[in-house]
């Protein structure tokens, strides 16, 4: 089989990137939420990404995704045996040439579901590792989902505050500093939040923020709705999601995610899922009192960058 190899280029590049993950959801970790993903600054550079092209049809995709530190990649089920090796031993190339720049990272990682025999032991033949049992800062994660069906009891929301969606671009930068306090990172940008606004995937509704009597934003909730989601069915997602630490007693994260989590329910959604990782206890406890329980377990594989 003769592949071309070539950078992501434009729009078409990237829908095809989404096309590929829709054909086979059980390979991949992230198919809702992947506009989110395919947003970031990664692609600003071009370059950071790789299509692998058979003819006039995609046959997998790679993108050294800076702002998560992680390998994202996709590939036809029947040629993940021959086209993984290739496609780590770009990432590898790749991570040495950006090494030093902006968009360097000294390790890498990659997610893959535990029952992914294949896809672990090419990993590992890569000389990534497996981080479970790790000596210090053990990671993986877990994929969880919550029926249609099950109950959903709206928590009490604190006196005050009130849940809305987010106000558009003119409320993009407020949201772009409350994210960056959340989670410590200068990582998320307005540039990139401003793309997911415009990706056609992109739902106003489900682009949730909490506000604090005085008007300040004070958490976020951002839920994907996907007709053709997990199991080709329609299917919701959460990502990302936090609160303020200084309204984290307020109840904040529970009323946002149900609010959420109605929100994609009503639009036909019969499962809601959430990523997140098996370390987190507070999130996991968040998660499981609204029905959210683990129907997967993911792997995260390390490689540090030689040279």
């Amino acid at each position: 089989m003769a592949l071309t190899e070539r950078p992501v280029r434009d729009e078409a590049d990237l829908l095809s990137m989404s096309a590929l993950v829709h054909r086979y959801p059980r390979s991949h970790l992230h198919v809702i939420d992947l506009p989110y993903r395919l947003s970031s600054w990664a692609l600003d550079d071009p370059e950071n990404g790789c299509l692998w092209i058979d003819g006039d049809h995609l046959a997998a995709w790679a993108v050294l995704q800076t702002p998560f530190w992680t390998v994202d990649t996709a590939c036809r089920a029947e040629d993940e045996q021959n086209l993984i090796p290739a496609i780590l031993a770009w990432a590898e190339k790749r991570a040495s040439a950006i090494a030093e720049t902006f968009y360097g990272r000294p390790v890498w990682f990659a997610d893959v579901y535990s029952r992914q025999a294949e896809r672990r032991a090419a990993l590992e033949q890569a000389g990534f590792a497996d981080q479970i049992n790790a000596r210090e800062d053990a990671w993986s994660k877990v994929l969880m989902g919550r029926p249609a069906e099950a109950p959903l009891h709206p928590p009490h929301l604190a006196e005050g505050f009130t849940i809305r969606p987010l106000a558009g671009e003119a409320e993009v930068e407020a949201y772009v500093a409350l994210h960056r306090e959340v989670f410590e990172s200068r990582n998320m940008t307005t540039p990139w939040r401003l793309r997911t606004l415009l990706r056609p995937e992109y739902i106003p509704a489900t682009d949730l923020v909490a506000v604090s009597p005085g008007g300040e934003l004070a958490g976020f909730c951002v839920g994907w709705f996907d007709p053709h989601g997990f199991g080709g069915r329609p299917s919701g997602q959460i990502e990302p999601m936090g609160v303020r630490e200084t309204y984290r007693k307020a109840g904040l994260g529970k009323a946002l995610l149900a609010e959420c989590v109605r929100r994609l329910v009503n639009m036909g959604a019969g499962q809601v899922y959430v990523e997140t990782d098996h370390q987190r206890g507070p999130a996991l406890r968040l998660y499981q009192s609204l029905g959210f329980r683990v129907i997967e377990d993911v792997r995260v594989y390390r490689k540090d960058v030689i040279g």
